[in-house]
């Protein structure tokens, strides 16, 4: 049977910026027109004089295949018998100036690898997906009372081959999930693996939107990292970019010789700080193509969340611009108005298309709402990342402990905002490359003290309130800083120092996961009080964590200062012992703590009726619950 033409419903949607499989449509699909087997191909070049395929089948001459012009929607396609999947094309397009461009498929599938920059014809519909059950329960997943706690990971650069060279696709599904299992996470996320053509990049400077990048292997061994992370409970989520693009003369950029998916005036177009350009949010194809885009991931590789990369930067015209290089708005105002609406159908579409996935803005201002509806004002993520967070702590700790008492401000300050969005607590690839060095050389002190401090400060993550995020080799105190080019110093691993911190971080994933009061209420303020925020002499902050009935209790001491005979107040009386030290021997700690169980004391403390004495170990972390 024939494969359907380009229908006028298909480009009628698309010019209104909502066919929401247009990776179906535009782009190169293998097909049957006539009995004839072949592929077709479509564009969107709407400025163009002339467009037609050329490739290795026809010896890149632009002068064999043209394609016909759907008028009035800028769409170029043609039928090409013969040819097949692994054929590779791309575009001649003729600018109305007469200039010829030689372009690849911004919807294509598959690239060749870098340097070159040719699309691959593939075929998707004949991977054997596994994963129904695990689709099945994301579906009515809950996940605002559930235990979300990520694993960052560049592929190119987690673990290499012994050859050198990097992992495949396939081999980081038999390497990673081993690992991710091991360590209790609940998600893995990938730095972008769409195409580029940039290592340097990270994957950030994309050129293939819909196309996993061809460094790792084929689109199929993808899905089958993606399908073994499901069938064996691991999410998957995805960085993706579709704030900016790069300029490469081969892709995007004045795609048909005019400012096509970016504005013409750079004080729009143009990206100062990343040398790229910015989408044009206000055209509907451009939407439309974005929008496709995370549709592609989440339904042609079962992915099962977007972190949508630099939010602010699409928020704001005025982003990282001095005043006269940037439009305001039809308001006068810096906010975007497109841009907003843009967010707002994409998260709209991603969340009611595919339940269960997770949209997370990487959004570094105090911008209101991103993670409430749309319908209320917001733009409608379920997750932000909490830089605020992370800025302060880090900041606190590299402070001297003896300083720390005036810098209390750091730790209190953020519970004033905790729940004016649904955060997530990122320690990201962000904080440990470009100088600002690993996350364990940024601790005070001597070796020992920063690996207590590093202890602490992922015990004190995972006690408070917001999903949380932890970067490759943080979770073993990598100490170089990291790099794109090398594999992580996996050799640490033989040292007892740093298998105590892996150890550490697969009991906090443990525990995060087990104690509902951990997990069950980050997103209320129903879920956290503070028992005591307010002794900077001593650096020590106590608070409660609650939910469906059950409660823990936790104390951070940020000084390399024992406390004995510390007393808090309690929410109630009867036993209470300690589940959790982050200076336990087993993790390389000096194992000072409380390891009976304990009879609270009916004193009041703290405006409350029920106290405790406890022994606070240095630069150390503890966990409390009721012996019951």
């Amino acid at each position: 049977m024939d494969s359907p033409t380009l229908s006028e419903f298909d480009l009628h949607l698309f010019a209104e910026g909502r066919h929401w499989h247009i990776y179906n449509v535009l782009g190169a699909h293998v097909c049957k027109r006539r009995g004839a087997e072949g592929v077709r191909f479509a564009v969107w070049a709407p400025q163009a004089k002339a467009v037609s395929v050329v490739g290795d089948f026809n010896h890149w001459d632009a002068s064999t295949h043209g394609m016909s012009l759907h008028e009035g929607m800028g769409v170029w396609s043609c039928f090409i018998p013969g040819i097949g999947t692994g054929t590779l094309y791309k575009f001649a397009i003729t600018t109305d100036k007469g200039i010829q461009l030689l372009k690849t498929d911004p919807y294509g599938q598959a690239f060749e690898l870098r340097p070159a920059t040719a699309a691959v014809v593939t075929e998707r519909g004949h991977f054997g997906w596994g994963d129904g059950d695990w689709i099945a329960r994301r579906g009515q997943w809950n996940w605002q009372d559930s235990p979300i706690s990520i694993y960052e990971v560049h592929a190119a650069s987690w673990r290499h081959h012994g050859s050198g060279r990097w992992l495949t696709y396939r081999e980081l599904a038999d390497q990673l999930i081993p690992y991710v299992l091991e360590l209790g996470f609940t998600h893995i996320e990938l730095l972008p693996v769409t195409e580029h053509p940039l290592d340097e990049s990270w994957g950030y400077q994309t050129t293939g939107y819909y196309a996993p990048t061809s460094r790792f292997g084929t689109p199929d061994d993808l899905r089958y990292l993606v399908d073994q992370c499901h069938r064996h409970n691991i999410g998957v989520i995805l960085d993706w970019v579709p704030g900016h693009f790069p300029t490469d003369e081969h892709a995007l950029a004045r795609f048909d010789g005019s400012a096509l998916y970016e504005h013409e005036d750079p004080r729009k177009g143009q990206h100062q700080d990343w040398g790229t350009l910015i989408y044009n949010y206000g055209r509907h194809e451009v939407r439309n193509f974005l929008i496709g885009s995370a549709l592609f991931w989440l339904d042609a590789f079962h992915i099962d969340g977007l972190r949508v990369d630099a939010v602010a930067s699409m928020l704001y015209l005025n982003y990282s611009r001095k005043e006269g290089e940037w439009l305001p708005n039809v308001h006068g105002g810096h906010e975007n108005l497109e841009a907003i609406e843009f967010l707002r159908e994409l998260n709209r579409v991603c969340q009611s298309r595919f339940p269960g996935t997770l949209v997370c803005a990487e959004e570094s201002t105090s911008w209101p709402r991103v993670t409430r509806p749309p319908e209320i004002g917001g733009l409608g993520f379920n997750l932000k990342w909490n830089m605020g967070w992370m800025h302060d702590t880090l900041d606190y700790l590299q402070q001297d402990p003896v300083y720390r008492q005036y810098h209390h401000d750091k730790l209190t300050f953020g519970l004033l905002y905790a729940f004016t969005e649904n955060f997530l607590l990122p320690l990201s690839h962000d904080e440990v490359v470009h100088g600002k060095g690993s996350l364990i050389n940024k601790m005070a002190g001597d070796e020992w003290q920063q690996r207590a401090s590093l202890r602490l400060l992922f015990t004190y993550m995972y006690a408070y309130p917001g999903a949380k995020l932890l970067f490759m080799g943080g979770e073993f105190g990598q100490r170089r800083e990291w790099s794109e080019s090398r594999e992580l110093d996996w050799s640490l691993l033989a040292y007892p120092e740093h298998q105590g911190l892996k150890r550490l971080v697969q009991d906090l994933n443990g525990l995060y996961r087990r104690e509902v009061s951990l997990h069950g209420e980050c997103f209320r303020p129903e879920g956290f009080e503070w028992i005591d925020c307010h002794d900077s002499p001593q650096s020590v902050i106590s608070f409660l964590r609650s939910a469906k009935g059950e409660t823990s209790v936790i104390v951070v001491n940020f000084t390399p200062i024992p406390r004995h005979y510390y007393r808090i107040g309690l929410p109630q009386g009867g036993t209470w012992r300690e589940i959790f030290s982050s200076d336990s021997e087993y993790y390389g700690g000096s194992n000072l703590g409380n390891p009976f169980p304990m009879a609270a004391d009916e004193q009041p403390w703290m405006n409350r009726n029920w106290s405790l004495e406890l022994t606070l170990p240095p630069l150390g972390a503890i966990v409390l619950r009721p012996a019951s």
